[in-house]
């Protein structure tokens, strides 16, 4: 089922644990390059981050398009609202909602969940005057059956995978209108990888991409562009949800001749 729309590249940024946003600044112009959108995370693993609203219309004033991850761990539905309206605003209007990792301080909410968000979205954004543009709702999925209320969202974003085989068996099944986002991660370095495969056995690295970190510590950004470029040459999938983590400066160094893109300054 190939995606007649142009391949694009959304890039995760780190997000700011301090109320300092030049590392942000830096890693946006440093991927601009070869980034057609940023994903700007919530409350990051759990712990506390500068509002992924207020990043995400830090984006925008530097010229990129953002989506802002929203979490449902940490809102009531005030809360939520209150987000919207701010997001109204600023004229933010591409989300990602996600239910949220366990957090690290304090417990979860538990008013609110990713469908209740996107029905919420939908009635905020039918009540707003003028000709602004209409908030967009993305959710996650993994390589299982899509359930029906997550196939009334814009766009799909996939868990990290590391085998295009698996990926392309999963696109294969799935009956879904808008952008499929295939997500890819650089393995900064082999610890980097072990732990990720201990706390999240779902995104375990193969062993030999772990081997091949360990040897060299750069050919996680080698193996992590190849994929990409093979999932762009499969032609399923409307882009990918890259996450370079540390790695950025050379992801996107790696990345722009591959994508015969021209580095923006």
């Amino acid at each position: 089922m190939p995606d007649a729309r142009p391949f694009e590249v959304i890039c995760e940024i780190e997000p700011a644990t301090r109320p300092d946003l030049t590392r942000v600044r830096h890693q946006i112009g440093v991927l601009s390059g070869v980034a057609d959108g940023f994903l700007v995370p919530d409350n990051h693993i759990g712990r506390a981050t500068v509002s992924s609203i207020a990043v995400a219309h830090e984006v925008e004033r530097m010229g990129g398009r953002a989506i802002a991850c929203v979490n449902a761990r940490d809102r009531n539905l005030l809360g939520f609202r209150r987000d919207l309206l701010t997001a109204a605003a600023y004229d933010v209007a591409d989300f990602l909602f996600v239910y949220g990792d366990d957090p690290t301080t304090g417990r979860r909410t538990g008013q609110l969940t990713v469908r209740s968000m996107i029905e919420e979205v939908r009635t905020f954004s039918d009540s707003l005057p003028g000709p602004g543009p209409a908030m967009r709702a993305a959710v996650t999925t993994g390589l299982r059956p899509l359930p029906s209320w997550k196939a009334a969202a814009d766009a799909l974003y996939v868990q990290v995978t590391w085998s295009l085989d698996e990926l392309a068996r999963w696109r294969e099944t799935v009956d879904f209108d808008g952008p499929v986002y295939a997500g890819v991660m650089v393995l900064a370095s082999a610890s980097m990888a072990r732990k990720l495969g201990a706390d999240v056995p779902q995104l375990a690295a193969p062993d030999d991409w772990v081997e091949a970190v360990e040897r060299d510590p750069a050919a996680g950004v080698e193996l992590a562009c190849r994929h990409l470029l093979d999932i762009r040459d499969h032609g399923g999938f409307a882009g990918v949800h890259l996450v370079p983590v540390s790695r950025y400066r050379e992801t996107a160094a790696h990345l722009e001749p591959l994508l015969g893109r021209r580095p923006r300054r």
